[in-house]
């Protein structure tokens, strides 16, 4: 196919969705979870899939990639019928999603846009509570279908939370950081010591000091807790490296993520590398979702206040900036606490899904894993880490029958990122709500 034919056909798409807002992706995404919890299974039968796909076929695709590798490489057995799965997954994914999607998405744009600018003309919190309630809908559907869709769904919000708070420091402070893994593992170990040291009777934190239990306040309080705590330790990061300039940051940083690992595998009192089980069932999805809203909320105001201005200028030259008074020093300080404060609420939020955390869950692989979401979604971008987290973290689950192979394609991937958009898919663009949530003109058209 021609370079003239892929212009065509992406000319073609965009005047069909270019001017769709939000609201109707939202309702587009919705109506395609009804669908698919209607006629979900049945769809599947027909298409000769031994059940539903849960993660939109891709994980379907990777278990027979992994099992013609088995047979090829292993000698393992094969059964050549699991091949119709791949196009049946694809069928399944377009059948469901991609064209409800696009067709609600296309005959609900007018009345999308109209919505949008109404509700443009009121306050703020109205058009945001009507796009999260739709939001919020559409995934607790989708993820009420199966318990591995519940399960994953968190873990990728959570994923959201440490990769944005994360972009404060590597993104909009220009810095780089490897002790967020450290920060998750402090807020994880000290809201777990809240929760379970207080309300629940356990093996290696003994009985509980509390005999009644207000989840809907003492979890909120928990999660604070674990990132006050993690701030406290970020002090121990911050304070000896903005004294330095250059690379100390990553290199005490670094350190302080192996110090941190070590106490915990070494702390008896704390289950040493045993960890902590038993965390009180308080993570539910509804709560979940509303910290990380109220943390992609608190992080866009952050970074695009004053202090955030002042962290781009330090970004782009430390020198330039103090001459223009700005005290840099401070700025680099209430990044660097902010953005440790919730990574330990991620942690926190963490323990309370898995109701189990060790020391070995804090490692290498961890800082690989939200460096990797944050570099390929992009620097100096809120949307940047959400599109990362969510991109890397469904990737990363979707190829997990491929072992080992999935660490060399996402490696692959990420090297193209870098070679073709060295600073990430969507990086350093500002987050407006009202821009998000207005209406949309046609192209062509003017406003």
């Amino acid at each position: 196919m021609s370079g003239t034919d892929h212009a065509t056909i992406a000319n073609f798409f965009r005047r069909l969705l270019g001017g769709v807002p939000l609201l109707g992706w939202l309702l587009g995404f919705l109506a395609a979870v009804l669908i698919e919890q209607a006629v979900g299974t049945p769809l599947a039968q027909i298409l000769s899939l031994p059940k539903m796909p849960v993660l939109f076929g891709i994980l379907t695709i990777s278990k027979v990639i992994a099992a013609v590798i088995n047979a090829v490489f292993k000698d393992a057995a094969f059964d050549p019928a699991i091949l119709v799965h791949v196009p049946a997954a694809l069928a399944y994914l377009a059948l469901v999603y991609l064209a409800p999607i696009a067709a609600v998405a296309r005959i609900s744009a007018r009345a999308s846009n109209r919505a949008a600018a109404a509700m443009g003309r009121w306050n703020l919190l109205v058009p945001a509570a009507v796009h999260l309630g739709l939001m919020y809908a559409a995934l607790h559907t989708w993820a009420g279908m199966s318990d591995y869709r519940l399960i994953t769904l968190k873990i990728t919000l959570i994923a959201v939370l440490l990769t944005l708070s994360l972009n404060i420091i590597n993104g909009y402070m220009g810095e780089f950081s490897c002790s967020h893994p450290g920060f998750m593992a402090v807020g994880a170990y000290m809201s777990s010591l809240f929760t379970v040291g207080l309300f629940v009777d356990d093996k290696v934190l003994g009985k509980a000091l509390v005999v009644f239990s207000l989840d809907f306040l003492n979890f909120p309080l928990a999660l604070i807790f674990g990132g006050l705590c993690a701030s406290v330790a970020a002090l121990l990061v911050a304070i000896p490296s903005f004294k330095t300039r250059g690379d100390y940051l990553a290199i005490i940083s670094l350190a302080f993520l192996f110090i941190i690992k070590s106490l915990f595998e070494n702390l008896q009192g704390l289950g040493g590398s045993r960890g902590i089980a038993g965390q009180p069932d308080w993570a539910a999805l509804p709560v979940i979702f509303a910290v990380v809203g109220l943390g992609i909320w608190s992080i866009n105001n952050f970074v695009t206040s004053t202090y955030g201005k002042a962290l781009n200028a330090v970004r782009d030259d430390e020198l330039a900036a103090e001459a223009m008074t700005v005290n840099t020093r401070q700025a680099k300080m209430t990044a660097f606490l902010v953005g440790a404060f919730w990574a330990g609420v991620a942690g926190g939020l963490l323990a309370h899904v898995l109701r189990y955390i060790n020391p070995a869950m804090f490692g290498i692989q961890k800082l690989a894993e939200v460096l990797a979401m944050v570099y390929f979604g992009g620097l100096n971008s809120v949307y940047g880490s959400i599109v990362g987290a969510v991109s890397i973290g469904l990737l990363g689950e979707a190829l997990r029958p491929l072992e080992i192979l999935k660490w060399i394609i996402i490696p692959l991937l990420l090297i193209l990122v870098m070679i073709y958009r060295p600073t990430g898919l969507v990086a350093f663009r500002d987050f407006d709500l009202r821009e998000a949530m207005g209406p949309k003109t046609e192209p062509g058209q003017r406003k």
